[in-house]
């Protein structure tokens, strides 16, 4: 890619002109930081392609990615383009429904160089969705934002490239969220074992009904306006809910917690077997 000297404006605060929207999910952001752990030691950043699709709504659901080889000066960029549409193929044979909708880029917001790369993907798609992803965690999290890029003219010159924020939401099951908290930590000493996983969760799962429960009585007592929305979830979730007394639930979470100790005793039961087995092979061998 030539040199570019178009100026780079980002707007974060300021609402977007543009309705667009976008989902992303968890295996991005695990992609995208463990392509950035496998960084050249020479790269400060990792640059590659997201894949996914428009929803009937119009948002851009981010499903898949991958890194495309890069080389960064402070006023050019060059992409292996080549690289690019290889595995953009290889993906497309595996999920032929996935196609391109943006580009990625870790660190904090836009830079210089973001013009280039842009102008790039818009030639492979429409509009296409900038993702940028701390993975160094200064703020505790790794802090995600979508842009869109709109050119700012004056008459038939190009004067800048404006990034737009757009609403981007990240979901994800409990499953992933333990995985994507022990990601947010820089440091730690072991993975949490199944048992530990789940008092996470469920700790969690308490800290949100107390949420509710304050919510419930904030509304009947007044103190906050009450939102037909927000009820009605709540009236779907409880209404989801089994009804059970609370011996048969007590029942219920003990036989599920007997069959998981019981997986993790067959498991480590075989790891044991395997192991004195190929032990007794070795000794065979050397007699």
């Amino acid at each position: 890619m030539a040199a570019s000297e178009r100026t780079v404006l980002q707007f974060t605060s300021a609402p977007s002109s543009t309705s667009l929207s976008a989902r992303v999910h968890p295996l991005v952001i695990f992609n995208i930081c463990d392509c950035y752990v496998r960084r050249p030691d020479q790269a400060e950043r990792v640059i590659g392609t997201l894949l996914g699709s428009i929803l009937p709504d119009g948002t851009v659901d981010i499903r898949n990615s991958y890194a495309v080889p890069h080389n960064e000066s402070s006023d050019q960029v060059a992409l292996d383009i080549d690289y690019h549409h290889n595995m953009l193929l290889s993906h497309q044979k595996v999920n032929p429904k996935e196609v391109i909708v943006g580009w990625y880029s870790t660190g904090l917001g836009v830079t210089g160089g973001s013009a280039l790369i842009h102008e790039f993907y818009s030639r492979e798609v429409s509009n296409p969705i900038h993702l940028t992803v701390d993975t160094g965690f200064r703020n505790g999290e790794a802090t995600t934002k979508a842009y869109v890029s709109v050119n700012l003219s004056l008459e038939d010159s190009q004067l800048a490239a404006q990034f737009q924020e757009v609403p981007l939401d990240l979901r994800m099951v409990e499953a992933e969220r333990v995985g994507f908290d022990i990601l947010k930590t820089t440091m730690v000493d072991k993975l949490p074992s199944d048992l530990e996983g789940m008092e996470a969760s469920m700790q969690r799962l308490l800290a949100l009904i107390v949420d509710v429960y304050k919510y419930v009585d904030d509304v009947v007592e007044g103190h906050a306006a009450p939102d037909n929305n927000i009820g009605r979830i709540i009236s779907e979730t409880v209404a989801s809910l089994p009804k059970l007394s609370p011996p048969d639930f007590d029942k219920l979470v003990n036989d599920n917690l007997q069959d998981h100790l019981l997986l993790l005793y067959l498991s480590s039961i075989t790891r044991t077997q395997l192991t004195i087995a190929e032990k007794l092979n070795t000794a065979a061998q050397l007699l």
